[in-house]
């Protein structure tokens, strides 16, 4: 019984390499999650790319758009740009954009928000998102404000890994939004640090 089911795994197996494209075959793996094989497996140098930024995996998605050559290659390079904390590089990466494709209001946007952020990496000297820029101390509030919550379903409380992968799991796949979003939360979170109450 056992060696007739290992025969109709194969069988699956080499029907599903037949029949599917590697970017079919990818774009499966992706719908169940599996983002690092499904951006091992995809052909398509944008889906690996948006696998690989889904996976939070910036630096290999930002090789990926590089093989794109046109304005949402170059968007999208800028993008995985900001996440790694290279400003400088992300704000050529948009320019291009913009001159490929004038008047594209996400680059734009994009490209205000990593000029803001370049700027205030400058005067306070360092990133203060994920501390990597010369820090030399991270140290976190142990102060819960209202409504944060930290702990599954179950009651257990969450990493700070778990919590990261929990987070890039619910990005949304318009960086735009997500930097939004991250900036907003840490201009909030930096507004909260220095009001005395």
């Amino acid at each position: 019984m056992k060696g007739l089911v290992a025969l109709a795994l194969v069988a699956t197996l080499a029907w599903w390499e037949v029949w599917f494209t590697p970017d079919q075959q990818g774009q499966r793996l992706q719908t169940r999650g599996e983002l690092q094989q499904a951006a091992s497996t995809y052909r398509d140098p944008m889906r690996q790319g948006i696998a690989w930024y889904k996976a939070g995996e910036f630096a290999r998605a930002e090789q990926a758009f590089a093989r794109v050559a046109n304005s949402e290659g170059e968007f999208n390079r800028g993008n995985c740009l900001v996440m790694q904390g290279k400003y400088e590089p992300a704000v050529e990466r948009f320019d291009r954009a913009l001159k490929l494709r004038p008047n594209w209001e996400d680059a734009q946007v994009n490209r205000d928000l990593a000029i803001a952020r370049a700027k205030l990496v400058k005067k306070e000297g360092g990133e203060m998102g994920d501390q990597k820029l010369g820090a030399d101390e991270i140290i976190f509030d142990k102060k819960k404000s209202e409504g944060q919550e930290t702990n599954t379903e179950s009651g257990e409380e969450l990493s700070d890994a778990s919590m990261q992968a929990l987070w890039l799991r619910r990005v949304q796949t318009k960086p735009a939004d997500f930097l939004k979003s991250k900036f907003a939360y840490q201009l909030t979170f930096e507004d909260t640090a220095e009001d005395p109450q």
